[in-house]
């Protein structure tokens, strides 16, 4: 299959290029930049130059293809105040694409995200996120049910709900800022007694599972991309307070703002999470390390003076 992968060089695309090409599929990345380009290319796959708001490009570039991954955010306009102007920009780019697949069968899956689905219990495949109020972020809910609804229009669609934590060496995401953090503030923390659970999954189990989606999974299905269904943040604020040599303490609310900045939004949620049902339906079997022992590896409190040593 030549399968169209947006987020093509991102933490994920870059694994799910060369489990694409590996399984014998031809891989084609959307590059807006010479670094992104160069790095595709090295990985043997096709390269298209654009972005998301070249709806144009999406549109030609999806109906040339067997199929689309579509994994590119704007996450650095949305975590800079932008996040409403990034998530809309997603939905166009979304209906362009799935708009280029209609009436074909061919498959497109979508990147979403477990967190806030069924805050307090394990959330399963069958779980539907709340699409109502003001929130910016329900936009994404909202272009995740809608990219579900193409089955309907002859598309092969299907939604990825991925773990808040996808880890692995060269990770930047939540567990590196958590790092980040503790180094500043010179205590590793956690919110409240720390019980509230965060699913994981390895960034090449998460790729492996892309694969399979693109190749089988049926339309209007909803995957979990979880290994562990959830670890309590207490216990991963232990394994950063050993590493670093530094204390672990409990986050009163008032102050989870000033210690946490941006991250406070997401320290103390409950996403406890399952993937039985896609294991069964796919046949997904995670086989890489789970978060913990990830974390005594080592890389993530590697400094940058040691990375470019």
């Amino acid at each position: 299959m030549r399968i169209f992968v947006t987020g093509a060089s991102g933490w994920i695309g870059s694994a799910v290029v060369p489990e694409l090409i590996g399984a014998g599929h031809q891989a084609v990345g959307l590059a807006r930049s010479d670094a992104s380009a160069d790095a595709l290319t090295a990985a043997g796959a096709e390269v298209v130059r654009g972005s998301l708001d070249d709806l144009d490009v999406l549109g030609a570039a999806a109906a040339d293809s067997d199929g689309v991954i579509h994994l590119a955010f704007k996450h650095d306009v949305a975590f800079s105040g932008g996040f409403r102007s990034a998530a809309e920009a997603d939905r166009r780019a979304v209906d362009v694409l799935t708009e280029a697949l209609a009436g074909s069968d061919r498959p497109f899956v979508l990147a979403s995200g477990l967190a806030g689905l069924a805050p307090g219990r394990v959330a399963t495949e069958q779980d539907m996120p709340v699409t109502e109020g003001d929130s910016p972020i329900l936009i994404r809910a909202v272009t995740a049910q809608a990219v579900l609804a193409c089955a309907e229009r002859g598309v092969r669609s299907s939604v990825v709900r991925l773990s808040p934590t996808c880890h692995g060496d060269g990770d930047n995401g939540f567990i590196a800022s958590l790092v980040g953090i503790a180094r500043d503030k010179g205590v590793s923390g956690y919110a409240g007694d720390g019980a509230n659970r965060w699913p994981a999954v390895h960034r090449l189990d998460a790729a492996r599972l892309f694969r399979l989606a693109v190749e089988k999974a049926p339309a209007g299905t909803v995957l979990h991309g979880v290994a562990e269904e959830g670890l309590p943040l207490r216990d991963i604020a232990e394994v950063i307070g050993r590493q670093l040599d530094l204390p672990t303490a409990s986050i009163g609310s008032e102050d989870l703002a000033g210690h946490f900045g941006w991250m406070s939004a997401f320290v103390g949620l409950d996403a406890a999470a399952s993937s039985a049902a896609t294991r069964t339906l796919l046949g997904w079997e995670p086989t890489g390390p789970g978060l913990l022992a990830d974390l005594e590896e080592g890389h993530y409190f590697r400094t940058a003076e040691e990375d470019t040593v």
